[in-house]
């Protein structure tokens, strides 16, 4: 890859910062004192957060022991195998409530069937059963 092309974020950053801050500038000459003074004073704090923010990013990081590193891991894991937990639980739940949907469903099937008084011939019909489903579910 060629180094010239290649160019980091923060260069782009760099240089949209620059390229506003001198458009900002130019906007300034017209307007009166106090305001020009004003917004020099909030550039000087910005720039200063700035620069504790690079400096906060550029830290290395500290372990202060081992036993904290290890708790660290062991927590992460414990982290990341809570959802998959969560995840097959609430399959088995799905899962079961769908067949004590489908029992009940066909529990009602049945009970429509023997307590209602029909010629043999109605039972072999095949759409009995979803006169049947249409029949219970309007009377719901």
């Amino acid at each position: 890859m060629n180094s010239t092309l290649s160019t980091t974020s923060a260069a782009i950053e760099e240089r949209f910062a620059r390229r506003a801050a001198a458009r900002l500038t130019q906007g300034t000459q017209d307007l009166p004192h106090d305001i020009a003074e004003r917004l020099r004073a909030a550039r000087e704090q910005a720039l200063a957060r700035r620069k504790v923010v690079r400096v906060l990013q550029s830290a290395p990081a500290v372990l202060q022991n081992g036993n904290t590193a290890a708790l660290s891991g062991w927590w992460t894991r414990i982290g990341s195998v809570i959802p998959l937990i969560a995840l097959v639980a609430g399959l088995l739940v799905i899962s079961a409530l769908q067949e004590d949907n489908r029992a009940t469903e066909l529990a009602e099937v049945d009970a429509a069937l023997l307590t209602d008084d029909l010629p043999p011939a109605a039972y072999t019909d095949p759409g009995f059963v979803q006169f049947l489903k249409a029949e219970s579910a309007s009377q719901r």
